[in-house]
């Protein structure tokens, strides 16, 4: 989504599982507005953070006028049949992204298009890089051509339905996903205690919760070198965002088995039904 919207609002890593919620991007232009839906990528849940992510991928397929199913030349075509089986009974234009066609051959991609052109024999098919951009300006284009008219749902300078304090919590947790390894990116969620505005400066502090006690010391890691990784590089990167001084804190607490707690969950924010 960040290379159709032309801002930086989805976090992106090599990781799976890096997007969390559904995440809207809007692309206006004198004549257009475009509103991107970026949801979670499908999965088979596991525990309760999971179905919620599943929720807010479900959710996008009840109210897109054009559906894009983002997959690339990795990832298998029959992996999440009962998901591509709700997308193959959509009413709705679905546009086929196979991404990362520059890791791939030509015969490979042959092969996978067919695949998937048996599972959605509906869908439009189109390889595409988004590293390379290549394909991204045709898309864009079947995108204006399928979308049927209506008003504008958001003010020309909104790019983003997603609260300041939702992009500090997302870029805090990216670089926890880029710098540590095994469960310790998946048992980790962020909350913002603190945003203070300035006309020069913003003042945030930032709790990062974990699961066990064990995980709290790896997040710190020793004498707090790694945490401090994370804060360094996350203000640099929030510097750039919002284009003002960053004063950031971080602290971690526990928060036991909080991907399993229903009311945590809501806390935290998800979707649970």
């Amino acid at each position: 989504m960040n290379v159709l919207v032309g801002e930086r609002i989805s976090i992106a890593t090599f990781k799976a599982q890096t997007t969390r919620h559904r995440i809207m991007g809007i692309y206006n232009t004198d004549d257009i507005q475009i509103v991107f839906s970026d949801t979670p990528g499908v999965l088979k849940p596991n525990y309760k953070l999971q179905e919620s992510m599943l929720n807010f991928s479900t959710s996008a397929l009840v109210d897109a006028d054009v559906l894009l199913y983002v997959t690339d030349v990795v990832q298998t075509p029959d992996k999440n049949n009962d998901f591509v089986e709700k997308v193959a009974a959509m009413e709705v234009p679905v546009l086929l992204l196979i991404n990362k066609i520059d890791l791939s051959n030509q015969q490979a991609l042959e092969q996978i298009v067919a695949a998937w052109h048996e599972l959605l024999p509906k869908a439009e098919i189109v390889p595409i890089s988004a590293a390379n951009r290549f394909n991204v300006d045709y898309v864009m284009k079947r995108v204006r051509e399928l979308l049927p008219g209506s008003p504008p749902y958001f003010d020309k300078d909104q790019w983003t339905d997603k609260p300041a304090r939702f992009f500090v919590t997302e870029i805090i947790r990216e670089k926890i996903l880029l710098f540590y390894d095994k469960e310790i990116p998946y048992s980790v969620e962020v909350v913002v205690e603190q945003f203070k505005e300035q006309p020069k400066s913003i003042q945030i502090n930032a709790i990062i919760y974990v699961e066990r006690d064990s995980q709290k010391g790896i997040i710190i890691g020793k004498q707090g070198r790694a945490l401090k990784k994370v804060a360094t590089e996350a203000r640099r990167d929030l510097e750039k965002f919002f284009g003002k001084r960053i004063y950031l804190e971080t602290f971690v607490k526990v928060d036991k088995d909080w991907r399993s707690s229903d009311k945590e969950l809501r806390n935290f924010g998800y979707q649970l039904d």
